[in-house]
């Protein structure tokens, strides 16, 4: 082939319009290690399903590339049959996301919802439609997705969640006559209703504030400025310290403490010693069930 055939080509190439894919990377699994002498094809079929209905499926108007894709597992853990197409169970929802120029995935969220009942019927179809409560298992697998939208948008841009948390607020809104529980203020202070509450009430805007500036600014430059990262996620915890004063037991703020607990004694203890003082005081007045974690950080380097 002449050289002038592969540049013709090569140009052709360059005009077509990258690869575009849909925005979930999602691991599906669904458990049964309680329910025995059962017909385990339904549970087989439900996971399949879920797989598809999560990552064959647009969320957004967003095209994202494939290596774009938000990488997230879903674990449903099914405890009790209640019926032959009603089950009891929850899902485990762990949300990651990749920190620039370095192979480090960083916990956004890992969450348990004990609150998940469900109808399901092998071979039926999963449909979703937003503003509208489709049912039990779709609207709550659709709600996370849109959760974990905002709390992912949020981490790359200062409020950029909002749309995506509206979403999930009109999830929550659309179920508030749904018999199945998680889905009311009065539902109890751990469930989907105070998770997109927090979120979107102004109130608690630092804690969205944390997020970017700990992730964007401190977390993505770490590879190459760790200096410089680490003095920006000192300064973001400060966010935290603020929304702590006002309502220390605020759900979101329990579950960043569960998710970046680790990873801010790792951060730290490569710091300086002041750098090293300030975190510790910080993270044992928010968090001070755990307070000797975060002493860790003061050993010796």
């Amino acid at each position: 082939m002449s050289k002038k055939v592969l540049l013709f080509i090569f140009s052709l190439l360059l005009l077509l319009p990258a690869a575009k894919s849909q925005e979930f990377l999602a691991d599906i699994r669904v458990t049964t290690p309680t329910i025995e002498g059962t017909d385990k094809r339904v549970f087989e079929a439900l996971q399949s399903a879920l797989y598809d209905f999560v990552n064959n499926r647009k969320w957004t108007n967003i095209n994202f590339k494939n290596q774009e894709r938000i990488e997230c597992s879903i674990l449903i853990t099914i405890k009790e049959r209640v019926s032959s197409d009603e089950f009891k169970g929850t899902i485990n929802l762990v949300l990651r996301r990749p920190a620039f120029k370095s192979s480090y995935n960083s916990v956004l969220l890992n969450y348990i919802d004990e609150n998940f009942q469900f109808r399901y019927i092998e071979s039926q179809p999963l449909d979703f439609i937003e503003n509208t409560y489709s049912s039990s298992l779709t609207s709550t697998v659709a709600f996370y997705l849109y959760y974990f939208l905002g709390l992912d948008f949020d981490s790359y841009s200062l409020y950029g969640g909002d749309p995506f948390y509206r979403v999930a607020e009109a999830i929550v809104n659309s179920a508030q006559n749904a018999q199945e529980r998680g889905w009311k203020a009065f539902d109890g202070n751990r469930n989907r209703y105070w998770l997109v509450e927090n979120m979107t009430n102004p109130a608690y805007r630092p804690l969205r504030q944390f997020s970017y500036e700990y992730h964007r600014l401190g977390l993505d430059i770490m590879s190459e400025k760790p200096d410089e990262g680490r003095a920006a996620i000192g300064q973001s915890l400060t966010y935290l310290q603020q929304t702590w004063k006002d309502r220390p037991n605020l759900l979101t703020l329990q579950l960043i403490f569960d998710a970046k607990r680790d990873e801010i004694i790792n951060v730290f203890s490569q710091g300086s010693p002041q750098e090293k003082t300030k975190a510790v005081n910080i993270m044992r007045e928010v968090d001070p069930s755990n307070a000797s974690k975060y002493e860790k950080i003061l050993a010796p380097n």
